[in-house]
């Protein structure tokens, strides 16, 4: 068939991120794969075809073209993919030995210390976890990513002061990022200071209102301050359109010291929809 113009390697390199960021991983995995007809040395449709193929739970078939352009290319971020999809493969202490490599490469490739941080986090080696961070950290102490995963696997080890003191300060550097706000209130909410926390998923929605989890973390937070009316509207508000997360105000509605419990799923769902 003969598919003309509109269907050009770079376009066919377009639609397949496309997809990808849309989550059609099948999609992206047979664009991707078209565009390496033409050259199986393709270091982007690789990428494509590789992230496509790890998120369909498929990372060993991605390794043979990773492999294929790290030889060829050796950038980092084809380490960093090749390390996740060795991973996904079972074959982390392979996964490791390339990141530490990679993160020893100068200008420093940070997704490649998050990688890392996130290999030793599979396997509860939080403290190794937080070395790698730091270390990139160390590197360029301003990077916002970075920090918030610091303060992520801090909490992880139940540190909340210190995962509070690191979030402190990065808002500061970043007031616009609702993920700054939303992490920092998880905390202020763990610690039981309610009221500080819906300000603090407050300030967030003013950011991003249609986060639903946040809308329904303020409604946990309602709950738990004994405000029953608002945090369930909060719920159902959260609720309305997104069925995905009926399970997570489930949640908030049955472990609140103020909620509601159900003896059967159908019937908080029937209370939450009405």
């Amino acid at each position: 068939m003969n598919r003309g113009p509109a269907h050009s390697r770079p376009q066919l390199l377009e639609r397949a991120a496309f997809a990808l960021q849309m989550q059609r991983f099948s999609e992206a995995e047979q664009l991707a794969s078209e565009a390496l007809k033409a050259s199986r040395t393709d270091a982007a449709a690789v990428s494509i075809l590789a992230r496509a193929l790890i998120a369909q739970n498929r990372a060993e078939e991605a390794i043979v073209p990773l492999e294929r352009i790290a030889r060829r290319d050796g950038g980092p971020g084809i380490e960093t993919l090749l390390a996740a999809a060795l991973s996904g493969a079972r074959r982390r202490p392979e996964a490791i030995e390339l990141l530490r490599k990679t993160t020893a490469r100068r200008p420093p490739f940070l997704p490649a210390f998050q990688e890392l941080a996130g290999q030793f986090a599979k396997d509860d080696q939080f403290g190794e976890a937080i070395s790698v961070i730091e270390s990139g950290l160390a590197l360029i102490p301003e990077n916002i990513e970075l920090r918030l995963d610091l303060a992520n696997l801090h909490l992880q080890r139940n540190e909340r002061a210190k995962a509070r003191a690191i979030l402190s300060e990065t808002l500061q550097a970043a007031p616009g990022r609702p993920d700054i706000l939303t992490a920092l209130a998880r905390v202020l909410l763990l610690d039981g200071e309610y009221t500080e926390a819906a300000d603090t998923y407050r300030h967030a929605l003013g950011l991003h209102p249609d986060d639903a989890l946040t809308r329904a973390n303020l409604a946990t937070c309602l709950l738990e301050m004994g405000q029953r009316d608002a945090g369930e509207a909060t719920l159902r508000a959260a609720l309305r359109g997104r069925p995905q997360i009926l399970g997570r105000a489930i949640y908030a509605l049955a472990y609140s010291s103020h909620g509601r419990f159900f003896f059967r799923q159908s019937a908080a769902a029937k209370f939450l929809q009405k």
